[in-house]
């Protein structure tokens, strides 16, 4: 699955929900001027003067329709304006309840285990976690507008009757919209549609708060007439829905199989959609918004309406061996679910409930290991390039052995809101003593003498920690960050841009993990103003790709001579023929700085010879340490073109 083509074609889905929205606009305004031009003839013949009545429409027809697409539009920009916060102002609005990462209940962590190696395994930050307690079926969706301001929900359904391993089918599923760009796309549709809803609802409130006076009958047959012309938008908003979802279904199930490196987790969970009486049906009133969204069909359309393809069709897909007689059987096996201790060798759901009758386990995927610190990776540029925001089955074995094993007391950092800045900071820490006891003395000035302590506190524990588990350590602290307040995160930010310029000398580490979590906390802090691609052409940004291809190439380069091949080496995969002249960048994080920005406006299939173009440059003299795949990481995420941990290449400790 490329990410770079998904990009794209999340942006061709985008121009098209547009322009069915404005075709179902002009459908709603002409039938509007139709009823009013039929009533006022009406009125005319009544009184002997048709044509003059026909007339007076006009004038009235020209302000109505006015007034119509300006109710539609004004409709819609407050409905966008309600989604602003991202995807756990979604989840919130179907009552779905956040899961706190301390959380002592067993099905609540396995679910957040589940969730935070994906995204490790993605190289996102770690999205907000929602389950919705209420509802029985088995169902999930993801939310938000980047990454950074994610969040994924399943239903109660889910953690009581799915395995982990269904239970991770069904998140790598989710985690493929979060990646390819449906998850945008889903969230402007939900603030589009609802404008086209809307005169629908104003003609049922008309007829709802009209008294029952003999005068009143013509106020109500007007808003019969209203809400009849509702259904206009209602039939367009569910065609647009069905019409851009169903086929991207398809392509995150087999994203779901490619990342889990297994069908038995999406397939398990699909079929017992189809077995179990709850299915996939939400009961919140809510659903009809959020339909396209779903994992599983949550209302129940018609062919016509489906937002999903037929539920044996996507198993058939992924498991061609399959019989629809096998949901029956699973439907008797889990008629008198039993709890884990009278279920000898079954197959557990999260929650702690299995079938009746005991089902063999799933074999675990072994676990990979940590590479040495000073480790070298081998980098292939295509292979690097297409797994950019296309994980696999060896990335996620990868993230569990970074999540297993990270220090205790830093993963107890992470996950609270007071914890995670004073984190970062410690990750921020320089190891010459001098610096470190400025750095110091700068938070304690900014944030106090018990933020300072609890820093040095954490700094005590780094020694433990590995080189590819710093960037992850920050994902995982990303929630806890999002729900500190904005005026003390923006004096989170100032204080770690002083840390990292502390001596004067900014070390790669440092700026890698400033630049991250800058660019997410930015992204988090206005998502709907989040621009993950652009239009911008590779020729017009040559300036701003001179200044990144010269810094990388210069990191990893022992002498000049080295430093200008592995530019031109990187630069001509790039821009062929029109390579400007290498020269030494002095200030490499203000050219960095510099180049970042305008280069994430590029277009998605420069991004994709960008990416590899850095990979040849990087691997330019056959040797990439673990900091340099970080760079890289770090540059990649900067362009929303998240890579995951590259170590399954290199030797382990």
């Amino acid at each position: 699955m490329n990410f770079f083509a998904q990009q794209e074609r999340a942006r061709r889905h985008t121009r098209r929900m547009l322009i069915l929205f404005l075709l179902a606009v002009a459908c709603i305004v002409g039938a509007i001027d139709l009823v009013l031009l039929v009533a006022f003839g009406a009125i005319g013949n009544r009184h002997h003067y048709y044509g003059h009545g026909v007339g007076m429409a006009g004038p009235v027809m020209f302000w109505a329709s006015v007034l119509v697409l300006a109710v539609i539009f004004l409709a819609s920009l407050y409905r966008i304006s309600q989604l602003r916060g991202g995807g756990g102002t979604v989840a919130r609005q179907l009552g779905a309840v956040r899961v706190d990462a301390a959380s002592q209940d067993f099905a609540h962590r396995r679910l957040h285990n589940v969730v935070e190696e994906m995204a490790i395994a993605s190289g996102v930050p770690v999205p907000e976690i929602y389950v919705l307690e209420d509802e029985p079926g088995i169902n999930a969706f993801a939310a938000g507008f980047t990454p950074s301001d994610a969040a994924i929900a399943v239903t109660r359904g889910c953690l009581d009757k799915l395995t982990r391993d269904e239970l991770q089918g069904v998140i790598a599923h989710e985690f493929s919209h979060v990646l390819n760009g449906d998850m945008r796309l889903n969230i402007r549709l939900m603030g589009v549609l609802f404008g086209i809803l809307v005169i629908g609802i104003l003609g049922r409130k008309i007829v709802e708060n009209t008294g029952r006076s003999r005068d009143s009958g013509s106020v109500v047959a007007f808003g019969v007439a209203i809400f009849a012309i509702g259904y206009i938008g209602v039939f367009f908003g569910r065609l647009i829905k069905a019409g851009i979802s169903r086929q991207r279904e398809y392509l995150a199930d087999a994203s779901a199989v490619q990342f889990t490196r297994q069908t038995d987790g999406i397939v398990g969970a699909l079929k017992k959609i189809g077995a179990l009486a709850a299915g996939s049906t939400l009961g919140s009133s809510e659903k009809e918004e959020v339909a396209h969204m779903l994992f599983g069909d949550g209302v129940g359309y018609s062919a016509l309406f489906a937002t999903h393809p037929p539920l044996h069709t996507r198993i058939k897909a992924l498991d061609p061996r399959f019989d629809p007689q096998e949901f029956a059987a699973i439907a008797a096996a889990w008629s008198q679910p039993v709890a884990v201790g009278e279920a000898e060798g079954a197959e557990v759901s999260i929650a702690g409930f299995a079938p009746a009758a005991a089902s063999p386990r799933v074999r675990a995927q072994p676990a990979a290991a940590l590479p040495a610190a000073g480790a070298t990776i081998a980098l292939d540029a295509a292979a690097i390039t297409a797994r950019g925001g296309a994980p696999s089955g060896a990335d996620l074995a990868s993230a569990g052995a970074i999540r297993a094993a990270l220090p205790e007391p830093l993963r107890a950092a992470a996950y609270a809101v007071d914890g995670a800045p004073q984190l970062i900071f410690a990750l921020s820490l320089d190891a010459g003593a001098d610096t470190r006891a400025q750095q110091l003395r700068i938070v304690e000035k900014y944030c106090g003498l018990t933020v300072r302590a609890g820093v040095e506190q954490l700094a005590a524990a780094l020694p433990q920690l590995h080189p590819l588990q710093r960037l992850p350590l920050a994902q995982l602290a990303f929630p806890a960050l999002r729900r500190v307040p904005r005026p003390q995160l923006q004096t989170f930010l100032i204080v770690l841009n002083q840390l990292v310029q502390a001596d004067g000398e900014v070390r790669i580490e440092e700026y890698c993990l400033a630049k991250l979590i800058g660019v997410q906390v930015v992204d988090a802090l206005d998502p709907s103003r989040a621009r993950p691609n652009g239009t911008a052409k590779l020729p017009a940004c040559a300036a701003e790709l001179a200044d990144l291809f010269a810094v990388v190439a210069e990191y990893g380069a022992d002498n000049a001579a080295d430093a200008q091949r592995a530019y031109l080496l990187g630069l001509q995969e790039v821009l062929a023929d029109a390579v400007p002249p290498y020269a030494e960048r002095k200030e490499w994080t203000l050219a960095l700085d510099r180049a970042l920005p305008k280069l994430d406006r590029l277009a998605p299939a420069g991004k994709e010879l960008l990416v590899r173009g850095l990979v040849k440059a990087i691997g330019a003299d056959g040797v990439v340490t673990v900091v340099e795949a970080e760079l890289l990481r770090t540059i990649c995420a900067a362009l929303h073109c998240p890579l995951p941990p590259l170590l399954e290449q290199a030797p382990a400790a």
